[in-house]
């Protein structure tokens, strides 16, 4: 079973080493302890709702998209533990739960690097 606080741990870590920032760093922008953060990147805690949002500002990250991320995380990992469709070959079943890639004219395709959800000028 995948725990929660492990996917949002792994997150927050990737989200700090794409930006090449150290735990220090983050911690001090946050103003978290530097053990704390780093036992919540490791998924050892449970991070409050106020911590989230402290640690996401201080990496300039919206909230909401570090837990879009875990979300997508989270169903991928519920559908191989469960697949959709008893019975289809593994490939199948996963191809057919995940939509296909956006119209070129879709709001999506129009938004590029967007995060997926946000609202963009046309």
């Amino acid at each position: 079973m995948v725990l929660l606080r492990q996917l949002l741990g792994d997150v927050l870590r990737q989200l700090r080493l794409r930006q090449g920032r150290t735990l220090r760093e983050v911690s001090a922008a946050a103003r978290v302890s530097l053990g704390y953060l780093s036992e919540v990147e490791r998924g050892q805690k449970e991070a409050s709702s106020e911590l989230l949002a402290a640690i996401c500002k201080a990496l300039g990250v919206p909230l909401s998209h570090v837990l879009r991320e875990v979300s997508d995380l989270l169903a991928l990992a519920e559908l191989q533990a469960e697949p959709v469709m008893a019975g289809a070959p593994q490939r199948e079943r996963i191809s057919e739960t995940i939509p296909a890639s956006p119209v070129p004219d879709s709001p999506e395709a129009i938004a590029g690097d967007a995060f997926r959800g946000d609202m963009v000028a046309a």
